[in-house]
């Protein structure tokens, strides 16, 4: 099953690791730090033309993908849960 994050951009379910609200979790150092070295590992994709509300991380291929999306945590969840 794949979930749609927004865009053109569809991930299998199975690669999910977690699903986070942008704005109450980068408040925190940890979760600052690990963008910021997605981000300068070339490990974070913007699947958003607007204002992002949530980040996605994945396991692709051996390594952690960051998908930055527009859509909130609540409809992510949603779309996850009507896939079962």
């Amino acid at each position: 099953m794949y979930l749609h994050l927004g865009q053109d951009t569809v991930v299998n379910i199975k690669n999910i690791i977690g699903i986070f609200d942008i704005e109450n979790t980068t408040v925190t150092k940890n979760t600052k730090e690990f963008l910021n070295k997605s981000t300068k590992n070339g490990n974070v994709i913007n699947v958003s033309h607007e204002m992002p509300r949530s980040f996605i991380v994945c396991r692709e291929n051996d390594s952690d993908v960051v998908y930055i999306s527009q859509i909130s945590v609540a409809t992510l969840k949603k779309r996850s849960l009507t896939m079962f």
